[in-house]
């Protein structure tokens, strides 16, 4: 019998047609996540002419329902390490679907403020389990790039609403938005025939001839064996204990509160452009086409940002291009509060994507890999989910300077100081106590041990 190191395999697979299919189906995830947390912020100008609401209650609205993505963070996200990331993943699409299509049909603001905190459940939930499936799976050599890419896909949904608002909304109105929401339920039974369950899921339930099956198609020329040792003892005894505890052992204190102060500062950046970005640009004197045009162009800084990002990230690391893109961030924001110019506008809100989804992507990632992976997604999920405070209070607050007799366009002022204290928390990170994945340059062979009955990787 052979020991096999599984994350070993993992880290040092070369990209081949299952890492593709793991790819397309964390993407198509995502960006109806990505869609539907889009469509409030497109839809709101009609919703607020439709159900008479002034924009201090549509910000509560917006809190209300980043309140219940914040539940599903900590619920969902938490429970995937348990239950299997594959499960919360097709329990997440279901409820985002249904309840979104339901808040789309909701006769008032109370009905679609409940509907739309159910259907964030579901959106909540997903993003931990999505990014912590293909950051294991990734080979190692791509692996922040892969993520990154991957996680384009909540910009492309975004960009996908706001297209379909600026060219479809007046004339079928706003709920038509919600009523495509419901899009990904259809998939759900291809889903679960189709996507892998994580290896260290089958690894506690000592489940050989799956984890064969996976790793055969990840390395085909392993020739993988269910009576393997897949290190079933040492995963066990690691997963063993409270997982969220793990969090602030081994010298993890310091990076673990570095990761929620920096995730905080993210999210409340996202969520008020996200939320207020359309409004802030009609108030300032632009059309409904014209203001969307600008989420539209937000998302294409999104997608921007990720790509270069992960591709510097390949060759600098992740803190040094995070810092960096925290701090150009803050003079963007500087800059879109002082200028007029229609053209400067839209390179600036282009970075600013960058700079806010963009950063927030690379960072995934990063965190995902600096702890241990059997509390991986618990670490995301918990880091995300206090950062969902952020997302909470941010449409409060930019609602509050959109009330006050401020330039519109002056409430991205703010935006500058938590870009300043996201790049200035990353700094505390102490990478030496993180677990990332190491690439060898030999191969993986193994030696059985004929007395013991295992292997030792040599």
């Amino acid at each position: 019998m052979r020991v096999v190191q599984t994350s070993q395999v993992l880290a040092e697979s070369k990209f081949n047609k299952f890492h593709r299919l793991v790819f397309l189906w964390c993407f198509f995830a995502i960006a109806f996540d990505g869609f539907d947390i889009a469509l409030y912020g497109i839809g709101l100008p009609l919703m607020m002419e439709d159900y008479g609401l002034t924009v201090v209650e549509a910000g509560v609205i917006g809190s209300y329902t980043v309140i219940g993505m914040m539940v599903g963070t900590f619920l969902l996200g938490s429970l995937s390490d348990l239950v299997g990331r594959k499960k919360i993943l097709a329990i997440c699409m279901t409820i985002f679907s249904v309840f979104s299509l339901l808040a789309g049909l909701a006769p008032n603001s109370t009905v679609f403020t409940i509907m739309r905190i159910i259907a964030a459940l579901g959106m909540g939930g997903l993003m931990p389990a999505v990014i912590a499936v293909m950051t294991e799976y990734s080979p190692k050599k791509n692996r922040a790039l892969t993520v990154a890419t991957m996680y384009c896909g909540y910009s492309i949904g975004s960009i996908i609403a706001s297209l379909i608002g600026m060219y479809l909304m007046e004339s079928l109105g706003w709920r038509f938005l919600y009523w495509l929401g419901v899009i990904p339920i259809i998939a759900i039974p291809f889903f679960l025939k189709q996507f892998p369950e994580s290896l260290s899921y089958h690894i506690v339930r000592n489940q050989g001839d799956k984890i064969a099956s996976i790793l055969n198609k990840v390395d085909p020329k392993g020739n993988y064996q269910a009576t393997d040792d897949f290190e079933y003892n040492s995963v066990k005894e690691q997963a063993k204990g409270f997982p969220a505890k793990k969090l602030f052992l081994d010298n993890r204190a310091v990076s673990t509160i570095a990761f929620w102060v920096t995730v905080f500062c993210c999210l409340l950046m996202i969520y008020s452009l996200n939320t207020w970005l359309p409004k802030i640009m009609q108030s300032s004197g632009y059309g409904i086409t014209s203001s969307l045009s600008f989420s539209l162009i937000l998302g294409v800084g999104q997608i921007g940002g990720s790509l270069l990002g992960g591709y510097l990230v390949e060759r600098l690391g992740h803190r040094k291009v995070l810092v960096t893109m925290f701090l150009i961030g803050s003079f963007c924001f500087v800059s879109l509060s002082l200028t007029s110019n229609l053209l400067l506008l839209y390179v600036l809100i282009a970075i600013g994507g960058a700079c806010t989804v963009g950063t927030q992507n690379l960072v995934n990632p990063y965190i995902s890999e600096f702890y241990p992976r059997e509390i991986r997604t618990t670490g995301l999920s918990m880091t995300v989910g206090i950062g969902r405070v952020g997302a909470i209070l941010a449409p409060i607050l930019i609602g509050m300077l959109l009330a006050s007799n401020l330039d519109p366009k002056n409430a991205f002022m703010a935006f500058a100081i938590p870009s300043l204290i996201g790049g200035i928390s990353l700094l505390l990170v102490q990478e030496r106590f993180g677990s990332f994945d190491k690439v060898r340059n030999k191969p993986i062979t193994y030696a059985p041990i004929e007395n013991e009955g295992i292997g030792v990787s040599k």
